[in-house]
């Protein structure tokens, strides 16, 4: 959950939904939004919806994986879109047509980015991919990463949080990134 003076944002719900988080989240203010990365997270997002009385921002390429979209989803299109004044959703494409990243502008110096497994963090936190399947490891075509890299290479931020707890970097995630990608070749 990102809390913003213009309301909170809760990022890739997860499939619990109980009464101690429904009440924390309302007496933190309840949510203004939901952003969804891709698919693997949409499993309970009406329910969300319907607790916190919110919006759900899915990207228009994954349109097809929504099976029960009740009256909270909202599609959007292209690259970006704006949730706050400090808060954006990207579209990187990659693990799913759709994958998106959240960019959160004042949290950091440059800004931080959730990436859930848009972009995949090694343990070390000294190299990050972007997969095509994650419990096989394996990586996207060479053309897609380039792809990619092109996509956000002029984003800023200097930290980034992963989809599991040893997946962040909090400083120089950009740099990291960028060096990664460059160091892919084409077989």
């Amino acid at each position: 959950m990102i809390v913003t003076e213009h309301g909170n944002i809760l990022w890739d719900c997860i499939p619990l939904l109980n009464d101690l988080l429904k009440s924390f989240i309302h007496s933190a203010g309840g949510l203004t939004a939901i952003a969804i990365s891709h698919p693997h997270f949409y499993g309970n997002m009406k329910q969300w919806a319907e607790e916190f009385d919110c919006p759900v921002y899915l990207h228009a390429n994954d349109k097809e994986w929504i099976f029960d979209p009740g009256e909270y989803i909202q599609i959007w299109t292209g690259d970006k879109k704006e949730l706050s004044k400090d808060v954006d959703i990207i579209n990187i494409g990659g693990h799913f047509p759709g994958s998106s990243i959240l960019h959160i502008k004042p949290v950091s110096p440059k800004g931080m980015v959730l990436c859930g497994d848009t972009f995949y963090i090694a343990r070390s936190r000294r190299h990050i991919s972007a997969l095509y399947s994650y419990p096989n490891h394996i990586p996207l075509q060479f053309d897609e990463l380039m792809r990619i890299n092109e996509r956000i290479k002029n984003l800023r931020f200097d930290s980034m949080i992963g989809a599991f707890d040893y997946q962040s970097i909090e400083q120089n995630a950009d740099q990291i990134l960028s060096e990664s990608f460059k160091g892919m070749t084409k077989l």
